[in-house]
């Protein structure tokens, strides 16, 4: 008589939470498990993603404020992108903003509850005249506010740029990773996947900590989002937002809709379950992607933008407070450095 074998039981979401606080990195099939996890089994692994968060930041939620400071004018072809060279996007178009400009927009980030200020540049990369231009605005806000965090995201740049930025007193540099590499070329053929990672690696070395993550709804695989997840976790991000696809008209992207708060929930769980040190932040499209869910999203995650995007609008301020508030979460206040 032939004894059948028995399969290997799954492990829970209870322990794959044990395993990543006892710092045994998630693996592949653990991955997948949290992916497409039945709906069913969707409070379960919350409540797995939020121990670990818990065990590293607590129950407070850090507000960051973004600022669009140039608009469109930008060579590059990203699909996904309203301010990009093939968009055809309504959306306002404007040069670098001045050093008073981007002060101004410190000081409503602040009033906003904001911990970290950051500003955002379309184009390939910055110019000398740019970086000098966030050089002195980043004095003028230290300044002004000496631990507001403040992090800029130009595009693509070399270690030199970012020591300067350094050396001014910005804490922190966003060049998102956005896919895996398989999938990058179906969403941008201007820039590399590598030159994306080369930014993050040359930020590092400079000194600086790093913001960088990704957007799901790209007609990726879950395969695609496991590998972005691990390459993030290689490359040991500092902060990792999370987007997810908002389709905008006059993108090549304006018709996907591939999206619903189940996904974009386990996807952040995956985040925070293979990066649980990192702030995992819910950034563009939480609002339209997990409507009445987005409140679940700090379970897994420990912060959030406030007052909309680069291009379009977001969840403001006071309801994003009071959102925090009833989930029995706390703002985290200004730090000293």
């Amino acid at each position: 008589m032939q004894t059948a074998v028995q399969e290997p039981e799954t492990p829970s979401f209870d322990v794959l939470a044990d395993r990543v606080l006892a710092h045994a990195p998630l693996d592949r099939a653990a991955a997948v498990q949290v992916l497409r996890a039945p709906d069913g089994e969707l409070p379960a692994l919350l409540h797995a993603a939020f121990r670990v968060r818990e065990h590293y930041h607590g129950r407070r939620v850090k507000i960051c404020q973004i600022r669009n400071a140039r608009s469109g004018l930008c060579p590059e072809d990203c699909s996904y992108c309203s301010q990009s060279a093939i968009s055809d996007a309504a959306i306002p178009r404007y040069r670098l903003d001045s050093v008073e400009e981007l002060l101004a927009g410190a000081r409503r980030a602040v009033a906003s509850g904001a911990a970290r200020y950051c500003m955002v540049t379309s184009g390939r990369g910055p110019s000398a005249p740019d970086v000098a231009r966030f050089t002195t605005t980043a004095r003028a806000i230290k300044a002004e506010f000496p631990h507001l965090e403040l992090c800029v995201s130009l595009g693509i740049m070399d270690e030199p740029q970012a020591h300067e930025l350094k050396a001014a007193g910005i804490g922190w540099v966003n060049h998102n990773l956005n896919t895996s590499r398989r999938h990058h070329p179906e969403i941008c053929t201007t820039h590399s996947y590598e030159d994306r990672v080369n930014t993050v690696r040359a930020v590092q070395r400079a000194g600086l900590h790093t913001c960088c993550g990704g957007i799901i709804g790209m007609g990726e695989t879950d395969d695609d989002i496991i590998d972005l997840a691990f390459a993030l976790r290689e490359l040991r991000v500092d902060s990792l937002p999370l987007n997810f696809l908002i389709p905008i008209d006059g993108t090549p992207f304006a018709e996907r809709r591939e999206l619903d708060p189940g996904t974009c929930l386990r996807a952040l769980c995956l985040m925070r379950l293979t990066n649980p040190e990192a702030e995992i932040r819910v950034a563009g499209g939480r609002e339209l992607n997990l409507g009445w869910f987005q409140a679940l999203a700090l379970y897994p995650a420990n912060s959030i933008f406030v007052d909309g995007y680069l291009t379009t609008p977001g969840q403001a301020a006071s309801a994003a407070h009071q959102m925090i508030a009833d989930m029995g979460f706390e703002i985290e206040a200004l730090q000293s450095e």
